[in-house]
């Protein structure tokens, strides 16, 4: 592959999201590492986090406003401003993530006449909406297909949606085994915590050896299923004292509020510990026992590898992503979504049944390492950008 970069000049490639964080977080390491073989330029909203993405990934960034929501009048100076800096700069090809930078950067680049046009489909949105907005949304997601040269599902779940919903008869093909970057083994690595640190944390909130710890790593919104996990956990605590429920996020800047019930039980139940959002998770999952995402919807949840990783056996509800990371009854269990009594069973078993956890956890990280190691994930990519410009 090295070859590559010296037999001739490095061809320009563009990546796009609607704000910097998501090239930052969601393709940490990629960009700079994609950088060896080709010219690679982000393009995001402008602001600080632009500048740090330069930075870290060592790439060069050009701001150009992209709003997360519908604003008309917004979107299309957008639009305007993207197809002029792909007329500008000549990439062989633009590659977008997120919904709103796709629509936009699929149909500038169309009309710029980009010869290669890719689009990441990292979840839907249409599907879980009703009436004229999942409308609404299902069309636009046509819109990105129509433009695009190549289509890329994050997972076969995202994948069978768009064919079920007949988005696009156009080929889809799922990168490796699925997530757009792959998790960094040697970053969550439980072998890097050792005795002292994990003391000092189940001290710091009062765990001790006889508890069982759930942790929950996400925003606090109904989405992610916090009502049945708040409520499934309660019940569980009515017949077990030793249980405890690490909360890990927090509710800031969330329009999908929980309602106030669920929030009471979350800041007055003494077995409920809530930490706020942190910026290194690990050693939240390294004191906790099993890790729970009763959510409804997700694309690939990095935070379920994450886990994983961490040596964590999970508890998922049967949504995209999620069961593909999690084999029932191997690395973890899979429970129907928006069912409490499911989740109180499977939190029960859990408690009571040490030596199916004890087995569910030795397969974890491994069940992750063979298939969604950072490495791998980036070379699988930079194989179908060699394929695509072949």
């Amino acid at each position: 592959m090295k070859n590559h970069i010296h037999s001739q000049e490095r061809k320009k490639l563009i990546r796009t999201a609607a704000i910097p964080g998501s090239l930052q977080h969601l393709l940490k390491g990629q960009l700079r590492f994609l950088n060896q073989y080709y010219e690679v330029v982000g393009v995001a909203s402008p602001g600080k986090p632009l500048q740090l993405l330069e930075k870290n990934e060592g790439i060069r960034t050009v701001p150009v406003n992209i709003e997360r929501a519908i604003s008309p009048f917004k979107d299309v100076v957008s639009l305007y401003k993207l197809y002029l800096l792909f007329r500008k700069e000549k990439p062989f090809m633009v590659h977008s993530i997120t919904p709103k930078a796709g629509l936009l950067s699929m149909v500038a680049a169309y009309y710029a006449r980009v010869p290669k046009r890719v689009h990441t489909f990292t979840g839907l949105l249409f599907p879980t909406q009703k009436g004229f907005m999942k409308k609404l949304l299902l069309f636009l997601d046509k819109v990105i297909c129509y433009c695009a040269t190549h289509v890329y599902p994050e997972g076969n779940g995202v994948k069978n949606d768009l064919v079920n919903y007949k988005v696009t008869k156009k080929p889809l093909k799922v990168i490796a085994n699925g997530n757009v970057n792959g998790v960094n083994l040697q970053y969550f690595n439980p072998d890097l915590f050792n005795l002292e640190k994990t003391l000092s944390i189940r001290q710091k909130y009062q765990l001790s050896d006889s508890n069982f710890v759930f942790v929950y790593v996400g925003r606090f919104v109904n989405d992610k299923g916090i009502n049945e996990l708040v409520n499934a956990f309660c019940s569980l605590t009515m017949t077990n004292k030793n249980v405890k429920l690490l909360l890990v996020g927090g509710f800031r800047g969330e329009s999908d509020l929980l309602p106030k019930q669920t929030l009471d039980k979350i800041t007055t139940h003494e077995q409920i510990i809530t930490v706020g959002h942190q910026t290194d998770i690990r050693p939240f999952l390294m004191v906790a026992n099993a890790f729970v995402l009763p959510s409804y919807r997700e694309g690939f949840p990095n935070v379920v590898l994450e886990a994983g990783a961490m040596g964590l056996p999970s508890i998922v509800t049967n949504i995209n992503g999620s069961n593909e990371i999690i084999t029932h009854g191997e690395n973890g269990v899979i429970i129907p979504s928006k069912d409490e009594d499911a989740l109180l069973q499977a939190m029960s078993t859990f408690v009571t049944d040490r030596k199916l956890v004890n087995t569910l956890a030795h397969n974890a990280r491994p069940m992750i390492a063979s298939r969604f190691e950072r490495n791998y994930v980036w070379k699988a990519v930079l194989e179908e950008y060699m394929r695509i410009e072949a």
